[in-house]
């Protein structure tokens, strides 16, 4: 039914849309407006698009839907989520809407916007069968809108559904069942009082395959149960999941397996499927079936992915919809497989055969392998094949069913499969042996001679014994060959609906929501011949709705959508387009009737800027009409007037045009004199930029000579720019006013500069003469005027030429024979020399200066372009240059001259166009080529050039990568330490440089893996850095890196060991094993777990002694056996612990003595249980915001307690202060303090202190705000120095740390 008009240009957006362009038409003609609501299908399935405009202004376009909702089916009580993806410029406005009510309540619907996916979102909180309906979304803008429509399922789950009696027992209803299309699924159940539909369903695809195999059993193919199901709701479920696949929006319940028990399958079948192919490799293969009614197209599979139209495949599609063919060019092996055809939710599949054997003795008169397939024969012979069918409404017509030999033919679905008569025994007996391989699975395809066929998924063949009978084909019955289109109807206006079948002596019914209806004064039904229409004479709003025309068993439907958008009435339209002129300072009103669908949003806008109320500005609004008064108009008020409706149907404008009068505004000068002479002064000037909304009809002029102060009256003019004054002094200056008159009055006086009459003045130099061509005998030169001719017109030119390296210059031409064109041929000259030219202007003052000479020229003929360059080389490269050298191109007289200079041009691999390096030719023999894009490819040639023009191109034979010459990777520094410690909290920072070429990939692991995302890895050309800002004891560990290009690789590693000063080992214990020497143990550092490097040092002190000896170092257990000791003195011990940072503080070992041996005194000490005063670090005392004035100190303190005495770090914003220079920090007995003496912007900032020791870790934070520096006169006043000193503003004196804690404490 829609015709695209073949004469439209490419850019034009106007089309042909039938009945509904003639609506549209319609509407237009009667309101005067040129919009036009034009309804398309867009690219994505289910979105139908209203266009307002015929023609979209560049830039903009009607909303349109990149992804919408798919429809819904979930259990009751769970969460629904409609999503959609709108776009459009201007951006469109989206809102939700329901078929049977609304989406107002907030509380179970909401709508959203995501912003950072672009999704509008719909969300149904606890669905309900209540919700089960037909959502839609609509996306409006000033251009158009677009609706999306889906369907929400909802299904109630029951508990503990029981069976009735006689219910799935029952034969009949099986048998029922069976028989039923999907949709007669729920009816059926309801009256056998079945309620479980879920279970129903899966036990009847076992059902259907027992009663197959009974049948398969018996010696009977089935045929007309599984032949004509449409699909199972299972199939039809799969195929929707398919069809959706990759949106992204499927919403599926996890719980159950739900099935679409309520979705609206579309009732489009297959008149005649596709058929099995036989194809040899190379050759095409054509697939081809028939629908029952029109669609614009269909989905083909094959090779388990969806097939797209492009080289490989040419899908295309009848006029009338119905007939689609796939086409597979150049068939190989890959190619064979199983291929479908999907129509809405019905399906239909066949074989394709790819035979490696060649057809060479093939009968001319062979038609076709198989039913759905075309093949083009030598004959040209009209050949029909008769079908055996049992319903004629499963075939094609004629003309869809039949054609000629060397165009698509397609078959019915049941009948016998026609092979082409091969004369190759090979080729059958391999056919055989494939058919009669393994057995039959009746869920694949089953085919016998009597033509009936099964649904399949994989390929199974049975051999075909129907012969071929060439004869008329039955009559299938009458098809559509256009069917019904949905029409947006205005009302009260007439609407039309149109189809056309493919017989002529067809007589249908028109029904409207299912009901019949009958011709009356509103309606006429009429038949032309083939087409069918029925016509509503005055629509209401009471006529929309669904309407369908059924023929002989065929139906097609449309929708009537009468709406009633803003209308204007034609006589006030007609009235109010006409320009409307006001003199300046009156009023201009508009006014304009209106009918329409309420309410109606009314907007005027003058020069496309919308107009609000205001002193000047009155706009009255009604139900019926709209005023637009505009007081005391000015000049500038003149442009477009325009009024604009809109409803919830439509919009319109209409366009008026505001003309005020004024009077001009002056003429512009500054005037121009074109001659000046002792008799006349003549000068120009230009009209006045706004004329007041009249033509100039004449210039009033007044004359003054300079010294005296009378103007004298020249008179008026006619309204030409320009004035001759012939009553002039020689010698004398002039002035003059010129004034504009209209039919509105005169404007303001614009004056002119002064102007002399007579004087002499000389015209300018013009342009130096160029050479337009060179032979033997004649030189031709063209020159330009100059700018500047004196007042008066040019008269002549001179020219004058001079050989080179001489420093006479010669006349060409007589003075009484001026050259009056701006171009010579000179024709005195000598073969072989060379010259150079200059000019000069002559008016009615004398002669005017001479222009610059000329390019120097030989007098010869034209040269020969130069040939090729020699040796063409590429000698450098890097990321941004190349260099190119070569030898020039050889001198052959009459063939190629020499080379004068050179262009080098380049382009890179993946464009076509060269473009030149250097715009001016180069005469040296080599090029340095900059601005290339690294590892960018690009192709470089030379051109020689000469006087006779440029020479063939010479082109590298490769392409040129811009990078440098490759180099393996090595490390330039070889004083990189393999081993670093550092202190926790500090940073690491590792930096590695390099040489390699092209640029390598850089790759930092630690203890070979990735690194953490607390690393921070930068590189450049030759360098790569790895840097933790504050390190922890597990950044410990060997960091490497691969430093790697195509050329080679190289790597480096380092061990990084972070750690601390360590905790002093725990408490030391004496014990003598054997006289003479003492064991001594200690309990281990708590920070032996965490460094597998701590060791331990033991000294001991002699009491007879004042120094400590070590007695043993780098231990690495706990215990140790000191010898040599003496009875009678005492020793002491101590134990200390050492890393890679460092010693600890001392553990005492208690004193050791052994006396002479007496008799042993025993002393019974009671047990005394030890007070553990350890404890976890807390703030006793926190820290308080603070706000300092800039420039000012700031003291922060606190107090905490713990132990062992913690360990306290500061941080401003996560970086650690304590190595900072900029801040003093001290620690007093758990009185912790930070002075800032200057403050800063930079100091801003959250302040955290934590304290850290064995047991635990504490954390206090703060706040510091900067603000503008006060005067400290008033700061004195409004705050006294104690209240200064709590703000933590202080003077910049550094006072005591102590004090000031213990203060804010």
């Amino acid at each position: 039914m829609w015709k695209t008009d073949k004469n439209a240009g490419p850019k034009t957006s106007k089309r042909n849309f039938s009945l509904v362009h003639q609506y549209i038409q319609r509407f237009n003609e009667v309101s005067g407006n040129k919009t036009a609501a034009i309804r398309r299908k867009s690219k994505t399935p289910g979105v139908m698009i209203t266009q307002y405009l015929v023609d979209i202004p560049d830039g903009k376009s009607t909303p349109d839907f990149e992804s919408g909702p798919p429809p819904v089916t979930i259990n009751a009580g769970k969460l629904v989520v409609f999503k959609a993806v709108v776009n459009g410029d201007p951006k469109p406005k989206v809102s939700w809407r329901r078929a049977k009510g609304t989406v107002s309540e907030k509380k179970k619907f909401q709508s959203k916007y995501d912003e950072s996916t672009g999704e509008y979102i719909l969300e149904i909180c606890k669905v309900t069968a209540e919700e089960a309906d037909t959502y839609k979304c609509y996306a409006v803008n000033d251009y158009g809108k677009a609706v999306c429509t889906t369907i929400l399922n909802v299904i109630d789950v029951v508990e503990n559904q029981t069976e009735t009696a006689g219910g799935e027992t029952d034969e009949k209803f099986w048998d029922a069942m069976v028989k039923a299309d999907s949709k007669d699924y729920e009816r059926i159940c309801a009256e056998f009082g079945v309620r479980d539909l879920h279970s129903i369903l899966k036990k009847l695809e076992e059902k259907k395959k027992e009663r197959a195999q009974k049948k398969y059993k018996d010696g009977v193919i089935p045929f007309g149960e599984d032949a004509t199901e449409k699909h199972s709701l299972k199939s039809a479920w799969r195929t929707n999941s398919l069809m959706q696949k990759g949106t992204g929006l499927n919403q599926v319940d996890e719980e159950d397996d739900v099935l679409l028990t309520d979705y609206k399958f579309s009732n489009v079948d297959f008149v005649i499927k596709i058929q099995e192919v036989i194809a040899e490799e190379r050759e095409d293969a054509l697939f081809a079936c028939v629908l029952t009614h029109p669609l614009p197209r269909i989905k083909w599979m094959g090779n388990g992915g969806i097939l797209e139209d492009g080289e490989k495949y040419s899908i295309n599609v009848s006029d009338h919809k119905l007939i689609h063919r796939l086409l597979i060019k150049g068939c190989k092996q890959l190619d064979k497989g199983i291929y479908s055809a999907v129509a809405g939710n019905t399906t239909c599949s066949a074989w394709l055969v790819v035979d490696e054997s060649s057809y060479k003795d093939v009968d001319s008169e062979g038609i076709e392998d198989s039913t759905g397939s075309a093949r083009r024969t030598k004959h040209k012979k009209k050949v029909h094949w008769k079908q055996h069918t049992s319903d004629p409404n499963e075939l094609a017509s004629d003309n869809e069913a039949s054609y000629s030999d060397e165009s698509e033919s397609a078959t019915g679905q049941d009948g016998p499969s026609m092979k082409r008569r091969r004369p190759r025994k090979a080729v059958n007996a391999k056919r055989n042996a494939d058919e009669n391989t393994g057995p039959i699975d009746l869920n694949q395809c089953e085919e016998t001679a009597d033509g009936s066929e099964t649904g399949s998924a994989t390929h199974s063949r049975c051999k075909r014994q129907g012969p071929l009978i060439e004869d008329v084909v039955i009559d299938p019955g009458v098809q559509f060959i256009c069917g019904l289109s949905d029409v947006s109807a205005i009302i009260n206006e007439t609407a039309e609906l149109t189809c056309k079948l493919s017989s002529e002596e067809c007589e249908g019914t028109w029904l409207r929501d299912g009901k019949k209806i009958s011709p009356d004064d509103n309606f006429i039904i009429t038949k032309d011949g083939a087409i069918q229409k029925f016509v509503i004479i005055r629509c209401n709003e009471e006529h929309s709705g669904k309407y369908r025309f059924e023929a002989d068993g065929r139906k097609t439907e449309a929708m009537i959508s009468v709406k009633d958008p803003p209308r204007f009435d034609p006589v006030d339209l007609s009235a109010f387009t006409e320009p409307l002129t006001v003199k300046v300072g009156h009023n201009a009103i508009f006014k304009l009737n209106f009918v329409g669908f309420e309410p109606i949003k009314i907007q005027w806008y003058r020069e496309g800027e919308e107009l609000q109320e205001d002193n000047n500005t009155r706009i009255e609004k009604s139900l019926s009409h709209s005023r637009l008064l505009l007081s005391r108009c000015q000049r500038k008020d003149t442009g477009d007037i325009k009024i604009k409706l809109k409803n919830e149907h439509g919009f319109i404008e209409a366009i008026s045009q505001l003309i005020v009068l004024d009077k001009p505004t002056p003429p512009l000068g500054p005037a121009e004199v074109t001659e000046s002479s002792a008799s006349c002064v003549e000068f120009k000037w230009r009209p006045p930029k706004d004329d007041g909304g009249s033509p100039v009809i004449n210039y009033i002029l007044e004359r003054q000579q300079v010294g005296r102060k009378t103007w004298k009256k020249l008179g008026e003019i006619r309204g030409v720019p320009s004035y001759r004054d012939t009553e002039v002094d020689h010698g004398r200056k002039y002035c003059y006013r010129i004034r504009a008159v209209t039919e509105e009055g005169t404007s303001i006086l614009m004056e002119t500069d002064e102007m002399q009459a007579g004087t002499l003045a000389f015209p300018g130099p013009p342009a130096p003469p160029k050479v337009a061509s060179a032979y033997d005998d004649c030189i031709n030169l063209s020159w330009d005027s100059p700018s500047n001719r004196g007042g008066s017109r040019i008269l002549g030119y001179i020219l004058e030429k001079r050989k080179k390296g001489s420093n006479l210059w010669t006349v060409v031409n007589a003075s009484d024979e001026l050259i009056k064109e701006r171009k010579y041929a000179v024709k005195d000259v000598v073969a072989g020399m060379e010259y150079e030219f200059r000019v000069t202007a002559i008016n009615i003052s004398g002669v005017g200066e001479f222009s610059n000479p000329s390019e120097f020229v030989f007098a010869r003929d034209p040269k020969k372009p130069p040939g090729k360059v020699i040796n063409l080389k590429l000698t450098e490269t890097s990321y941004t240059h190349l260099v190119l050298t070569w030898t020039k191109p050889e001198d052959r007289p009459g063939i190629q001259d020499e080379a004068r200079g050179y262009f080098v041009e380049i382009r890179q691999a993946d464009c076509i166009e060269w473009s030149r390096c250097n715009p001016i030719t180069i005469i040296t023999t080599s090029f340095s080529v900059k601005g290339l894009r690294s590892m960018d490819m690009y192709w470089v040639r030379v051109i020689a050039t000469n006087d006779g023009g440029e020479g063939a191109p010479e082109e590298l034979a490769n392409y040129v990568t811009a990078m440098p010459s490759p180099v393996r990777p090595k490390f330039t520094d070889y004083k990189m330490k393999s081993f670093r410690v550092v202190r926790a909290g500090n940073s690491v920072r590792i930096t590695v440089t390099f040489e390699a070429s092209p640029r390598p990939n850089i790759i930092w692991q630690k203890d070979n893996g990735p690194v953490t995302k607390r690393v921070t890895i930068s590189n450049s050309d030759g360098s790569s850095q790895l840097l933790i800002p504050s390190s922890e004891r597990s950044d410990s560990g060997i960091y490497s890196i691969l430093v790697k290009n195509f050329a080679g690789q190289d790597t480096f590693s380092t061990e990084v060991r972070v750690t601390d000063d360590p905790k002093p080992p725990g408490m030391v214990e004496l014990e003598e094993n054997v006289p003479g020497t003492v064991t001594v143990t200690w309990q281990p550092s708590p920070d032996e777990k965490r460094d597998d490097r701590l060791h331990y040092t033991v000294s001991k002190l002699d009491s007879t002694k004042r120094s400590w000896t070590a007695v043993a170092d780098r231990l690495f257990n706990n215990k140790i056996t000191v010898c040599n000791i003496m009875l009678g003195r005492e020793y002491h011990f101590r134990v200390y612990a050492k890393n890679d940072m460092g010693i600890s503080a001392p553990s005492e070992s208690p004193i050791w003595g052994v006396a002479k041996k007496k008799d042993k005194f025993v002393v019974s000490k009671p047990n005394i249980k030890e007070c553990d005063l350890r404890c976890a670090p807390i703030f006793i005392v926190p820290l308080k915001l603070h706000t300092a004035p800039k420039g000012y100190e700031c003291y922060m303190s606190c107090a905490v307690k713990g132990n062992p005495t913690p360990r306290v770090t500061w941080y401003r914003d996560h970086v650690s202060l304590n190595t900072n220079t900029n801040y003093l920090i001290s620690n007093t007995y758990g009185v912790c303090s930070m002075l800032i003496l200057h403050v800063g912007p930079k100091d801003m900032g959250d302040y955290t202190i934590t304290a850290e020791n064995a047991l635990g870790r504490a954390e206090c934070s703060t706040v510091l705000s900067v603000r503008a520096l006060w005067r400290t006169g008033n700061l004195s006043k409004v705050y006294p120095p104690i209240a200064q000193h709590k703000l933590g503003m202080r003077q910049p004196t550094l006072q005591s740390s102590h004090n000031s804690a213990m203060e804010n404490g």
